[in-house]
């Protein structure tokens, strides 16, 4: 269903393309930059397995918890964390994450066991914990809402190119230097970034962008933050947010179990050396990135007109990596297969940026980095912490290849989903519209 032209929310839209201010784009290219340096002080960990699992001899198991001890935090306190940034303020709240988790991770450099180890890690997720909810909430206060969809994949692929290099600069650095200096890299980096980013980003240098406030669209923030009950409805009010947060999260569940399973499944049908196949992986997972900009760019300029068309745009990007996918599985081993893995991956995360360009637009904008948490946990709870592990599980009863031919059946859910969230939308973009004065 088309949205009427009269729909307050589309005009507003239309009203606002204006060009982004040069100092919109530095803060953006900041912001990105933190999300490389937090998903590099997240994913050197993968590189120095070997060499902590010699020196301190762990187990499995104990590797293990080091990633599972960020994700736990992150799940757990991503949506009261952002809640509070947006009452203390976005770039201050910014500025300590990026700061405590950059010293957090040059305390895994200096730790001398197991438990301080677990500790540090455990001090990373609390700094990255709501990182990439009020991020993406900064962006969407100083740019267009038509930009939402690139903005949002723009910064959701920093993270895919953040694990990229915080894996393989940490893996060089540690054969060089050793697994403590591989750390340390990585927190001398986060440091630097964030001393700039106070330097340049300021609250008072912000406030002449604010899109919202400079259309006389915005409602107190204050008084938005302040009303615990006005924040839960802002959240879950919209019903195609809702569908919103189950499809985003069903899809990541695909995406998260094929960065996961995929140096495996190279190393275990390919043949291929666990270096090697690492190397490869490393490669899809930049196709996927790329794809995550490339994606959420098309989303933007096909929707220019008409806002719905987003949702089918997502619906699209699920049939097809669901298609791909379901083919590759198919067909014999080799060259046409890693192409059609390659292919599946440029758009299985493709509806990232829709999805935060869905739930941006239909809630209010005081609230935003609640909005973007809420969807964090929904990536997390529904995607990222259950698609390795339940892929895992099947495919220690049929094997990887066949564990792998749930993705597809699990990309059609959220489809669907996304399916139903559309029936929804234009009812509440114009409750939106009338709830903060389009």
């Amino acid at each position: 269903m088309d949205i009427p032209r009269a729909d307050s929310r589309a005009r507003h839209d239309l009203a606002v393309r204006t060009a982004p201010h040069p100092y919109t784009w530095i803060v953006l290219v900041l912001t990105i930059g933190l999300m490389l340096s937090d998903y590099m002080s997240r994913q050197v960990l993968n590189a120095v397995f070997p060499a902590l699992k010699a020196v301190w001899n762990l187990s499995d198991a104990q590797l293990g918890s080091f990633n599972s001890v960020v994700a736990l935090m992150v799940g757990v306190l991503t949506l009261p964390l952002s809640i509070l940034a947006d009452r203390w303020g976005r770039v201050r709240s910014i500025v300590l994450m990026a700061a405590l988790w950059s010293l957090a991770t040059l305390g895994c450099a200096l730790s001398t066991s197991y438990g301080n180890m677990l500790l540090a890690r455990a001090l990373v997720g609390l700094g990255e914990a709501s990182y990439g909810a009020v991020g993406p909430a900064l962006i969407m206060s100083i740019f267009p809402a038509h930009l939402r969809s690139s903005l949002t994949a723009s910064f959701m692929a920093g993270a895919a190119l953040g694990s990229v290099i915080g894996m393989a600069l940490g893996g060089v650095i540690m054969a060089h230097l050793g697994w403590r200096w591989a750390f340390g890299a990585m927190a001398g980096f986060g440091v630097a970034l964030v001393v700039l980013y106070r330097v340049i980003v300021t609250e008072a240098r912000l406030a002449p962008h604010l899109i919202e406030q400079k259309h006389g669209a915005a409602p107190d923030p204050m008084r938005l933050a302040q009303s615990a009950r006005i924040v839960f409805e802002g959240l879950f009010t919209s019903v195609s947010a809702r569908f919103a947060y189950l499809g985003s999260g069903l899809q990541v569940f695909v995406g998260g179990s094929l960065y996961a399973w995929l140096p495996s499944y190279l190393n275990r049908y390919y043949g291929m050396s666990p270096a090697r196949a690492g190397v490869m992986a490393a490669g899809f997972v930049l196709v996927n990135g790329l794809g995550m900009v490339l994606c959420g760019m098309l989303a933007d300029r096909a929707s220019m007109s008409n806002p719905n068309r987003k949702w089918g745009i997502a619906m699209a990007y699920c049939a097809i990596s669901a298609l791909l996918l379901a083919i590759a599985l198919r067909v014999s081993i080799g060259n046409m297969q890693l192409v059609l893995i390659a292919v599946a991956m440029f758009v299985v995360s493709g509806t990232n940026g829709p999805s935060g360009a869905m739930v941006a637009n239909v809630t209010p904008a005081a609230i935003h980095a609640s909005v973007f948490a809420t969807l964090t946990l929904a990536n997390s709870l529904l995607g990222m912490a259950p698609g390795p592990f339940v892929t895992g599980f099947v495919a220690d009863h049929i094997g990887l290849h066949g564990a792998l031919h749930v993705l597809p059946c699990v990309a059609l859910v959220s489809m669907l989903m996304f399916a139903l969230g559309r029936r929804h939308y234009a009812g509440d973009l114009e409750r939106a519209g009338r709830r903060t004065g389009l």
